[in-house]
């Protein structure tokens, strides 16, 4: 298994790496295109905004390569902004083309009672079964922290909703690719044993 973390800027790679050794997997961090086209298993973690991820991206010349890798059905684990950039579009701070892998628009929470971002625990429901939930019960708790979600134009690839005022997909799945916009690394066991998951793919 070749495991490589992509480092396209964002500030929460260590953690990933971290999580992964806890659970038994080394892994490699790189910004080298190279790297990442010969990664058996490709994660791509996140924190902050959706426009600035997808210029650093095309900058280091990593869009090819993510994209090849998903199109190969190889094993895909994004998370937060690695979920968010696989959508069609994205809208923070204007409109900003994401990897088009899944139809659909990243869209900030609705103006409501409930504090923005989202940040904290909160309960995943599982709506389909995948190999990356193997092990993990339903309404379970995960960790959270943004203000924008993916609303995929195809509701089959939804694997988990979580309720914030409202009622939003909170991880995709299709083939190999797992996509969560909670936070495994910082979500104890649960989150560990969801990177176990998807290291023995």
């Amino acid at each position: 298994m070749n495991l490589v973390i992509v480092d396209y800027g964002s500030g929460n790679l260590r953690s990933v790496q971290r999580s992964f050794e806890r659970a038994g997997f080394s892994s490699t961090i790189t910004r080298d295109p190279t790297v990442v086209s010969e990664a058996t298993h490709l994660v791509v973690p996140g924190v902050g905004a959706f426009s600035d991820c997808m210029g650093n991206l095309e900058k280091l010349q990593l869009v090819a390569p993510i994209r090849e890798h998903i199109q190969a059905d190889k094993p895909y684990l994004g998370i937060c902004l690695g979920l968010q950039i696989l959508f069609t579009e994205g809208t923070e701070f204007g409109s900003r083309p994401g990897l088009g892998i899944v139809p659909g628009q990243v869209v900030r929470f609705p103006k409501t009672v409930l504090k923005v971002p989202h940040m904290g625990w909160n309960q995943v429901r599982i709506e389909k079964e995948t190999p990356l939930l193997k092990g993990i019960p339903n309404d379970s708790y995960f960790y959270f922290v943004h203000s924008y979600y993916g609303e995929p134009t195809d509701r089959s690839v939804i694997a988990t909703t979580t309720d914030y005022g409202i009622g939003f997909p909170s991880a995709v799945a299709r083939g190999r690719l797992f996509a969560c916009q909670f936070h495994p690394e910082k979500s104890q066991h649960l989150g560990r044993q969801l990177l176990e998951n998807f290291a023995r793919l």
